[in-house]
C-alpha cells in the first residue's frame, strides 16, 4: 500500500487514495456537496468573517459567572463567543431565530476509539475478552489505511451530528505510519476538533516498548512536527498509553518520558477488571511522576491508594458508564471520584456495542450514581439526597469538565465571550421533550440525537437545521459498506448482518 492509503495494483473500488476521495468529493459530491437550498440558507455563508447572532434561546452557558438565560442571545465572530446576554445589538450579523431552542456549549466526548466506525454493533454481547480477541487481536491487525480513514470520518461525522463538537481519539492502531496519517487525516477532513490520541496496535508484533522505531511510541516525534506543530488549529496531540495495565510498567515508563518529551497529554486505560487490582499503577508512581498532564480511563477496580495517588497529582478520569457495566470492567467509580475530589468526564468508548451519542452517557452517569447509592435506602432521607448526583452534575462531566479534561478548558467547554465557539442548539419544540419545565433536565434526561438541531465549530456551521454540512451520507456509507464487506472477508468472517 502506498503511503497516500492507495492500493497498489488493484482496480478495487476502494482503492482510491484520501487525497483523490477529498479531491473528487468537490467535484462530484462523494464526501459533500450540501442541497443548494441548505447552502443558501447556512448562516455566514459567502463571507470572510462570520459574524452569527444565535437570537432568542434558552441559553446554558455552564459558566458561572455568567449563569443561565431564559431568553438570551449569542454572538459569534471571528470563530469566537464574542457576547451573551439578552437583546444583544449586532449590526450586520447574520441573525439565526433560536426561538424555541436550548443554546449550550458543544459536548466533550474524552475517550473514543474512532477507527471502529466501520465495526459498529459487531459484538452487541461482548464481554472485555471477546472484545480483545475478536477486534483488537482479530480485526484490528488486517485494517488498512483507507479502512482506518473512513472508520475515523464516520465517527466523527456522527459525533458531530450527535452535538459532540469536541471528542479525544483513543487511536490504538498504528499498524504503521500510513495508519496513523489516514486517522488524522480523517480527523482534518471532518471539521470535528480533536485531541488525536496516538497509540500502538495491540495486535501486531514485536513489542511497542523494545523498538521505538516499530513505529509506536517513536513515530510521535514525527506528528509532532507535522500535524501539531501548531497550536491555533481543531487538532492536538495526545499520547495513548498502552502501560501499565495492558502492556507493562516498563513501558508505560518509556511512553510516559516520550509523551512528556513532546509536549502531549497522557491517556490510559486502568482499573478494568482483575488487572486494577495488581498495583500496577502505584508501581508506575514509583518510577515516573504523576501529574496533572494524565486522564485514567475506567479506574473501575483501583485501590484507595491509587484514588489518592491520581488526585494529589491533579489527575482526571474519563468514564464510559454502560460499556464498563456491559463489558465487565467493573462497577463504574462515579462515587470514588466524587469522594477523593477526582474530575470526571464521559467518553462513548466503542461503537461495536454503543451508541455514538452523550445522551446516552448522560442518562447512564445520572441514573447509576443515583442508583447505586439509593440501594442503601428504601426511601431516602433528606441527608442522602445531598450526596446524589444533580442533572447539572452531569451536564457539566459532558461539557465544561471534558474539555478541562482534554486540555482545553481555555478554549471550550462553556459560552465564555473569548472562548472557541463550539455551540450547539437542541430543538425542544419536539415530541419526546416538550412542554419543557427544566432545561437543563431536558438537555441530560430528556433528549437524544434527534433534538440536535444545528451544530457550530469554531464558528462554522457543521450541521444546520437537522441536516450534516457538505455531507453526502447516503454515498459515505455506501462505501463504507463495501469496506465493511472486504474486511470482515478478509478476516474469514460472514458480512451478513442477521
Amino acid at each position: 500500500m502506498g503511503r497516500d492509503g492507495k492500493r497498489e495494483g488493484t482496480d478495487s473500488p476502494l482503492a482510491v487514495s484520501r487525497r483523490e476521495l477529498m479531491g473528487a468529493g468537490a467535484a462530484l459530491g462523494l464526501l459533500g456537496i450540501a442541497s443548494s437550498a441548505l447552502a443558501q440558507e447556512l448562516p455566514g455563508k459567502g463571507r470572510r468573517a462570520r459574524r452569527t447572532l444565535l437570537k432568542g434561546g434558552i441559553v446554558l452557558t455552564m459558566d458561572p459567572a455568567l449563569g443561565d438565560f431564559k431568553s438570551a442571545d449569542v454572538l459569534l465572530e471571528d470563530g469566537k463567543i464574542k457576547a451573551v446576554g439578552p437583546n444583544l445589538e449586532a449590526r450586520g450579523a447574520e441573525v439565526v431565530d433560536a426561538a424555541g431552542m436550548i443554546v449550550m456549549p458543544g459536548f466533550v466526548d474524552t475517550h473514543r476509539h474512532m477507527w471502529q466506525g466501520l465495526l459498529r454493533n459487531i459484538g452487541p454481547d461482548d464481554l472485555l475478552t471477546d472484545y480483545l480477541s475478536n477486534v483488537l487481536f482479530g480485526l484490528a491487525p488486517l485494517l488498512t489505511p483507507e479502512e482506518v480513514y473512513l472508520g475515523d470520518l464516520i465517527s466523527a461525522y456522527s459525533a458531530m451530528n450527535a452535538g459532540i463538537t469536541t471528542l479525544l481519539d483513543w487511536s490504538h492502531i498504528a499498524t504503521t505510519t500510513e495508519h496513523t496519517d489516514a486517522a488524522i487525516e480523517a480527523l482534518q477532513h471532518s471539521g470535528v476538533r480533536a485531541v488525536y490520541a496516538y497509540g500502538p496496535n495491540f495486535g501486531v508484533t514485536p513489542p511497542w516498548y523494545e523498538n521505538l522505531n516499530d513505529p509506536y511510541p517513536g513515530d510521535i516525534y514525527r506528528l509532532r512536527q507535522q500535524y501539531f506543530s501548531s497550536s491555533d488549529q481543531l487538532l492536538t496531540l495526545a499520547l495513548a498509553a498502552a502501560g501499565p495495565e495492558f502492556s507493562n510498567v516498563d513501558a508505560a515508563v518509556i511512553e510516559w518520558q516520550i509523551a512528556r518529551d513532546v509536549g502531549a497529554r497522557i491517556s490510559t486505560h486502568v482499573g478494568v477488571g482483575a488487572l486494577g487490582q495488581q498495583g500496577l499503577l502505584q508501581q508506575l508512581a514509583s518510577r515516573v511522576e504523576l501529574k496533572d498532564d494524565t486522564t485514567y480511563i475506567h479506574a473501575c477496580t483501583l485501590s484507595d491508594a491509587d484514588w489518592q495517588s491520581i488526585a494529589q497529582s491533579g489527575g482526571s478520569v474519563s468514564l464510559a458508564i454502560p460499556i464498563e457495566l456491559q463489558m465487565g470492567h467493573g462497577r463504574p467509580p462515579i462515587q470514588k471520584a466524587l469522594d477523593f475530589g477526582v474530575p470526571l468526564s464521559l467518553s462513548v468508548d466503542v461503537e461495536t456495542n454503543m451508541p455514538t451519542d452523550m445522551f446516552t452517557q448522560m442518562h447512564a452517569a445520572f441514573a447509576v450514581q443515583r442508583g447505586f447509592l439509593n440501594e442503601q435506602h428504601l426511601f431516602p432521607d433528606v441527608s442522602h439526597q445531598g450526596q446524589l448526583l444533580a442533572a447539572r452534575d452531569v451536564l457539566g462531566f459532558a461539557t465544561v469538565g471534558g474539555a478541562k479534561i482534554n486540555g482545553l478548558g481555555a478554549k471550550v467547554g462553556t459560552l465564555t465571550p473569548g472562548k472557541q465557539a463550539d455551540v450547539i442548539l437542541l430543538q425542544t419544540r419536539a415530541i419526546n421533550v416538550g412542554p419543557i419545565n427544566n432545561a437543563v433536565a431536558a438537555v441530560v434526561l430528556g433528549m437524544d440525537s434527534s433534538n440536535v438541531d444545528s451544530v457550530f465549530i469554531a464558528g462554522k456551521p457543521v450541521k444546520w437545521r437537522g441536516r450534516l454540512v457538505d455531507v453526502d451520507v447516503p454515498r459515505l456509507l455506501a462505501r463504507a459498506e463495501r469496506a465493511r464487506v472486504a474486511l470482515l472477508e478478509r478476516a474469514g468472517r460472514s458480512p451478513d448482518p442477521i
